[in-house]
């Protein structure tokens, strides 16, 4: 089985970051603090460059399906990757049914459509998700990569139709809000840069990681700053003050064309929110059946088929039908907004670990301070979830439990030490376990196994 190239990478990471949320992050973040909610804009974009080259050169040196948990796990132990690793598995059933809600409502709106099309949308976007997950990375890819090249073109067909119509008094009063505006905005917009976490999973899907894996980063960063900059831009610029009272920004910005201005704005929702769900519903699928690797779930969550840990995938899709009853079911106590902050806070935890492992482990001191001073702004961050912050310590609490008793043995003769018989050699039994480990360790780590493959065979 072939590993993923620098093409299918960028779509991937691409997918990963720029989610639904660039839908509407443009307008609240004007809502938030006005025109100068483009210097929110410019200060997460500057901390995502940091953000982006620790997880790559950590997926770089540790090409692991387990991703931030492996990180963690090194840097401090197998309680913190534990822990981190259940963070990152919680979020995502959540953060997929938000995302893909919003895309569909965006999507409905400007269509034209009912509550009954935004859940039939969700149903089908979650379901074609799941399923292309299952046929596996290698497979789609294409088709991801044709996706995530559509929807690029529709966002710079948006941003180059609006700019001719951006006016200069639009920009003034430029800080209405202050710099307490600006930090609410930062605050708002640091979903816009969340993604590069989840994209460290895939890292041992490479090729060659070590080599492709630093242009695929600065690709995606390139991409996301070009489409951010427009938009932020263009909100300001075309839109000002009432682009924060918007349900639909972007279709403003199309002006006049409403018909061609539905349909466009109604696939960038759907290929937006679909891009999104699609690489974090690969990470965690992966995270799932590396998490069962290294003890931190039960061992069933390692077992995979021809590459695709099909087992961590179903209960994926089982959580996400879970949150999405729920939100049908009670929406005026979980809907969308909870969904999206529960998500945020979850994520802000991963990246937080994540960063802080990055600064340990790195050797580079340039890359050890950009990481260094991305925790203390994702940290700052993190802080601003409120009452919200119970729900990572809730999860920590599980897995720290789960942790503890999970390797007390049923048989008290199972904690026995098995005999080692002469001859040096080992029981069969214990030898049988070791092979199956080695098995799985290299269905959920491709480039390990690509790696080994490729050694030269010794001469007889």
């Amino acid at each position: 089985m072939t590993g993923i190239g620098v093409a299918r990478g960028t779509a991937l990471y691409v997918g990963a970051v720029l989610g639904p949320g660039v839908l509407v992050l443009p307008a609240l973040a004007v809502q938030a603090a006005g025109p100068a909610s483009l210097l929110a804009w410019a200060m997460m974009l500057a901390v995502s460059v940091p953000i982006a080259a620790a997880f790559a050169a950590l997926g770089i040196r540790y090409p692991d399906a387990g991703g931030v948990a492996t990180f963690t796990r090194r840097a401090f132990g197998p309680a913190a990757g534990t822990v981190v690793g259940w963070w990152f598995y919680a979020a995502v059933p959540m953060g997929m049914v938000a995302g893909a809600m919003a895309g569909a409502r965006y999507a409905a709106t400007a269509l034209g459509g009912g509550p009954g099309a935004t859940a039939v949308t969700v149903a089908g976007m979650l379901a074609a998700a799941y399923a292309l997950n299952v046929v596996g990375l290698h497979r789609s890819g294409r088709l991801h990569l044709a996706l995530t090249g559509g929807l690029c073109a529709l966002l710079i067909t948006v941003i180059v139709v609006s700019a001719p119509h951006i006016k200069a008094s639009q920009f003034t009063p430029f800080a209405p809000e202050g710099p307490a505006g600006v930090g609410n905005a930062a605050a708002v917009l640091f979903v816009a840069i969340c993604g590069w976490e989840a994209a460290a999973h895939l890292a041992g899907e490479f090729t060659r990681p070590r080599r492709q894996l630093p242009i695929v980063a600065g690709a995606s960063l390139g991409i996301i700053a070009i489409l951010y900059t427009g938009l932020a831009i263009c909100t300001v610029g075309v839109l000002g003050a009432s682009g924060g009272s918007s349900e639909v920004p972007l279709l403003r910005l199309l002006g006049p064309q409403v018909g061609v201005a539905a349909v466009v704005m109604a696939l960038c929702a759907l290929l937006l929110a679909f891009g999104a769900c699609f690489t974090f519903i690969a990470a965690a699928a992966r995270a799932g059946a590396a998490l069962g690797r290294d003890g931190a779930f039960p061992g069933w969550f390692a077992v995979t088929r021809a590459g695709v840990p099909r087992r961590s995938l179903a209960v994926q899709a089982s959580g996400a039908a879970v949150v999405a009853v729920a939100v049908l079911a009670a929406p005026t106590v979980v809907d969308v907004d909870l969904l999206m902050r529960a998500f945020s806070v979850l994520l802000a935890s991963v990246t937080l670990l994540g960063l802080t492992a990055a600064a340990r482990l790195l050797s580079s001191p340039l890359i050890r301070g950009g990481a260094a001073l991305g925790a203390v702004v994702v940290g700052g961050v993190a802080a601003c979830g409120g009452p919200l912050l119970v729900l990572p310590a809730v999860v920590a609490v599980a897995a720290l439990t789960w942790r503890r008793y999970r390797s007390v043995p049923r048989d008290p003769a199972a904690s026995r030490p098995v005999p080692k018989p002469a001859g040096g050699t080992r029981p069969r039994r214990v030898a049988e376990v070791d092979v199956q480990r080695r098995r799985a360790y290299d269905l959920v780590n491709p480039a390990a196994r690509t790696a080994v493959s490729r050694r030269p065979h010794p001469s007889p």
